[in-house]
């Protein structure tokens, strides 16, 4: 089995960070890659850039753009998280 690729920019301080992973690893998702935005503010303009959005975790799925927290747990009850996690990210 692939394993679904995750990208997910973060901070040291983000509990909806922490929530994001816990949900991912119930899921087996075991490994992130975390960006940490609070340490590169030229990586918070990039994610800006890319998502619109200022606030942390901002989440991507195999190279799909996912939202944050509250996006990914909806896509978990909507049971659309499974799927796309199920898709090749490598």
């Amino acid at each position: 089995m692939k394993l679904a690729r995750v990208l997910m920019y973060t901070t040291a301080v983000c509990p909806y960070c922490v929530r994001a992973e816990q949900l991912l690893n119930r899921k087996g998702v075991t490994e992130i890659e975390k960006v940490r935005v609070d340490l590169r503010p030229d990586l918070r303009a990039e994610m800006m850039e890319k998502t619109g959005k200022r606030t942390v975790p901002q989440i991507y799925i195999n190279g799909e753009y996912v939202g944050g927290f509250d996006d990914l747990a909806e896509l978990n009850i909507d049971g659309e998280l499974d799927k796309l996690l199920a898709k090749s990210g490598v």
